[in-house]
């Protein structure tokens, strides 16, 4: 499985690639969808590009996503954007149009209310455990675990130099994770190391805007579709896609 991440914390100071409305979501989608993804990761924005969990902002993303795509559309809960966790709670149960996933960092306080009443709900749960937290031993320790849909090991370690290992002992800490498949990617400059990490280990991962602006060469990518390609092209060993006539403006 390759899930791509359109956006995630990125604003409009990272660049005009980061797609922010739901019409650009639901073309950077598209676009990512047909050159390989798989699955897809959104933080829903308001119109003045702040995330939020609201109703009101979730639902005109994930509809117009779901308009150009069939693939699982999943969201955040994170709680950088609602960080008062009885708050986020209420947010997520005014949910009128549901996603099919959803990433519950355990790390964060409430987060199993939010990933039990999301579970009720059918919604999927991705476990979001995050290196240098206490996520995994939460997790470890929680009766959801055996229910979640996946586990999202997220390296937070952005030195190219050290995140392989970093990853390495993340999947450690996580053990068997609960029988739950593992979701392995990466960050900043971290990103290609353990993407190439979860090739060589058969781990779905994911790749985007979220997690790096940068082809595996060094090169700004144009959009989320380049940086799928780059990694389904050539799986654990990417190298970045020629830049097509359209790509280059000439």
């Amino acid at each position: 499985m390759v899930q791509v991440c359109l956006n995630g914390s990125r604003s409009a100071a990272d660049g005009a690639a980061v797609p922010m409305s739901p019409g650009e979501l639901a073309r950077s989608a598209a676009d990512a969808v047909a050159a390989g993804a798989t699955s897809v990761h959104v933080h829903p924005r308001t119109p003045c590009g702040h995330e939020s969990l609201s109703p009101r902002v979730l639902a005109p993303a994930l509809e117009a996503i779901r308009a150009r795509v069939r693939v699982p559309v999943g969201v955040t809960t994170g709680a950088w954007a609602e960080p008062d966790p009885a708050a986020r709670l209420a947010r997520v149960r005014d949910w009128s149009v549901l996603p099919d996933f959803a990433s519950v960092n355990w790390h964060e306080p409430g987060a199993e209310d939010v990933a039990g009443h999301l579970l009720e709900r059918g919604v999927g749960v991705e476990a979001g455990i995050w290196s240098g937290t206490d996520g995994a031993a939460r997790f470890a320790a929680s009766p959801l675990a055996p229910r979640v849909l996946r586990v999202l090991a997220e390296v937070t370690d952005p030195d190219p130099a050290t995140a392989e290992a970093s990853a390495r002992a993340l999947l450690a800490e996580l053990g068997t994770a609960a029988g739950r498949p593992v979701l392995l990617h990466g960050e900043e400059g971290g990103t290609w190391p353990v993407l190439r990490l979860a090739g060589r280990l058969g781990l779905a991962t994911r790749i985007g805007l979220e997690d790096t602006l940068l082809l595996p060469d060094g090169r700004r990518a144009a959009s989320n579709a380049e940086l799928v390609a780059a990694w389904t092209v050539a799986g654990p060993n990417p190298v970045a896609p020629p830049v097509s006539r359209a790509d280059s403006g000439g």
